[in-house]
């Protein structure tokens, strides 16, 4: 089954390659969407797939990279547009 799943990290996730991380997972995942930095210094990102690799990206980013410090995940559940063809950094 495929899902889509939309969340936003809050933390130390800016300036500790948590983009560059996450977009090397989700496409280890084969996942796609994008990821970008937001003002406030959340990190907001967009995952479509397999509800299985939706989970497994999910635990990594309770941890993230090395450097993170991630305190907290807001999640919503889209529905499944399938709009993305790759996983991408939005700058």
């Amino acid at each position: 089954m495929k899902e889509r799943i939309h969340v936003f990290i809050s933390g130390r996730v800016q300036g500790v390659f948590f983009r560059q991380t996450t977009k090397e997972k989700a496409t280890e995942l084969g996942l796609k969407g994008w990821v970008r930095n937001l003002p406030d210094g959340r990190v907001e990102a967009i995952f479509e797939g397999e509800t299985e690799k939706i989970k497994e990206i999910l635990e990594w980013l309770k941890e993230g990279p090395i450097l993170a410090k991630v305190e907290k995940i807001e999640k919503i559940k889209e529905p499944f547009k399938g709009e993305f063809k790759d996983f991408q950094i939005i700058y």
